[in-house]
């Protein structure tokens, strides 16, 4: 029998009037609504509402996680550095770890995701081949110091994620690991109501080769996707790779240098020449650990500094500042070619060899024609690093890309034995030699599914949950009077007696239509309100998501709620 929570014994405070910081839909609805609270930037305190779609969301993660033979274990969210050392993460997070010291001076870590420490657990716990393959998970918070925390629950310092880890023996074993946590996150995103896309990704700080993400389509999103309208083709922009077309046999003439005075920008130069853009070729100076590199890309396209990023992953790039350009006299600040340059020299492959640009001539106020590709300067590396534009072609079937915004909800990895190597994580083999284990990493935001189903499924009138995750299934409203909230109270336990979850507002002095805005603003599936014909015994049922209502019995409406 489930228990009925009445309105006036619950600890819930709606607002009329969005919080004055809130930017996002999820952020100004979940505030509104009760479900939590602001505690400081980036942290968030989860009100009983909001504590019980957070509890459904973990629920049905569990369940998913459970069938498919996974382990459930809780790990502890301070660490100490020397794991995290090991794997060079200790650095390569820079910002983002919330580092601290205990009384003896030693370092310490929140745990932002654990690979290093499920590692070292499977070290310790599992010793040959038989112990495997095995499945561990954990809910559990995390902490990421974002530098700025923003949009609600969507991106905190702290937050509630499930993270699981595979350990296999053979890339064959990991393949099937990671087929059985695909089809689960499936499932676990189909039950509680999201709207999703998988896309191809990059594994940035994780390490490793193949990654997917599990993207929720929502303006409010802060990461970019692409998907063909023609196939099936979707990823994440920095994922997208573009092959330049084979380069013909055309004849170009000698380089031309050309008198371009006060024109350090693409579109001075554009302007200045009467040519377009994209004839002309831009040089962006980075620095990858320190060295100076430049990078070439068509004029009328940007560098994503990210996908550079991730390619020369794990060498630090940064951009140049004017300190870099002192006794670096080749170097001349808005007029820089890649003819001549004695610096690492990176292209996009749009660059191709055989193509011909308008670029700097290394000298001020100075431009040249002609420069081509292969004959004039060489690439070092080509490496697809431009900013994905809408029509770009699909690396699939050629067709134009349409980009949309979406947020994380899932990103699931084969790590191979990046962590396995660090720590050394072998198991004594079939052939009584050791074997060197595979490894796959998986992680769900549970927080962050909630806000994602809030931007998905809310209107204009409040949040709007379904079944599987709401804080309730039935919301009775009782109109005002007594006989209405005596009705109210006794279906209420009729539902409740059926195994229905109730949440019934029998506040007394608050007006009914407080009460309905409530009702809709807390978005329970199914209202019911014991009204006007409540002498009948007839109430009316409304349905949140899709507004129709019908009257009926009260023996009909409980009938229907537990069908």
């Amino acid at each position: 029998m489930s228990q009925v929570q009445r309105m006036s014994r619950l600890m819930v405070k709606t607002l009329r009037d969005d919080p004055a910081d809130a930017e996002t839909l999820s952020h100004k609805l979940l505030v509104r609504a009760g479900y939590v609270r602001r505690t400081s930037a980036g942290i968030w305190s989860w009100l009983p509402l909001g504590k019980r779609v957070l509890d459904n969301i973990s629920r049905v993660v569990r369940e998913e996680m459970d069938a498919i033979g996974a382990q459930e274990v809780l790990l502890p969210a301070l660490l100490p550095r020397e794991p995290y050392e090991a794997s060079g993460r200790w650095e390569e997070y820079g910002d983002l770890l919330f580092r601290l010291k205990d009384r003896k001076g030693a370092d310490y870590l929140l745990g932002p995701t654990h690979e290093e420490i499920f590692t070292q657990v499977v070290k310790d716990q599992c010793t040959s081949y038989k112990d495997l393959p095995v499945m561990l998970y954990q809910i559990q918070t995390k902490y990421r110091d974002e530098a700025r925390p923003r949009s609600g629950v969507l991106r905190g310092r702290e937050f509630q994620m499930k993270d699981s880890y595979s350990f296999d023996t053979t890339d064959e074993g990991l393949a099937e690991s990671y087929a059985l946590h695909r089809a689960a996150y499936q499932k676990i995103f189909a039950r509680i109501g999201l709207d999703f896309r998988i896309v191809s990704a990059v594994s940035g700080a994780m390490g490793g080769s193949a990654s997917e993400e599990f993207l929720a389509p929502a303006a409010a999103g802060e990461d970019t996707f692409v998907d063909c309208p023609a196939c099936d083709y979707a990823a994440n922009t920095e994922a997208v790779t573009f092959t330049a077309p084979a380069a013909g046999p055309v004849e170009h003439g000698p380089v031309e240098e050309l008198d371009t005075p006060d024109t350090p920008t693409i579109e001075t130069l554009a302007a200045h020449l009467g040519v377009p853009a994209s004839a002309t070729l831009k040089n962006l100076l980075v620095k990858v650990d320190g060295e100076i590199t430049a990078v070439g890309v068509p004029g009328d396209r940007e560098v994503d500094l990210g996908k550079l990023g991730e390619h020369l992953a794990p060498a630090v790039v940064e951009l140049v500042t004017a300190e870099d350009f002192v006794d670096r006299p080749e170097l001349v600040r808005g007029y820089v070619g890649p003819q001549g340059l004695k610096i690492r020299y990176i292209a996009d492959p749009r660059v191709a060899a055989g193509t011909a640009w308008v670029t700097g001539a290394n000298k001020p106020d100075t431009h040249a024609r002609n420069v081509v590709a292969g004959r004039d300067f060489e690439v070092d590396d080509y490496l697809d690093v431009v900013v994905v534009e809408e029509g770009d072609p699909c690396p699939s079937c050629g067709s134009g890309l349409k980009l949309d915004r979406a947020i994380e909800i899932g990103h699931i990895f084969q790590l191979g034995r990046k962590y396995a190597d660090t720590f050394q994580l072998d198991v004594l083999g079939q052939q009584g030699k050791p074997v060197r284990v595979t490894m796959g990493s998986y992680g769900i935001g549970v927080s962050r599914a909630v806000a994602a189903l809030a931007e998905q499924t809310a209107d204009e009138k409040g949040l709007c949950w379904s079944r599987e995750i709401a804080p309730a299934d039935v919301h009775v409203v009782a109109a005002g009077k007594a006989l209405q909230t005596e009705l109210a109270l006794d279906v209420s336990e009729q539902l409740a007696a059926a195994g229905l979850r109730v949440l019934v507002d029998e506040r007394p002095g608050v007006s009914p239509g407080v009460k309905f805005t409530d009702a809709e603003l807390i978005g329970v599936p199914h209202i019911l309100v014991a009204g006007r014909r409540s002498a009948e015994g007839v109430v009316e049922l409304k349905d949140r998501r899709t507004g129709e209502r019908e009257e009926l019995t009260v023996a009909e409406a409980i009938a229907r709620l537990t069908a």
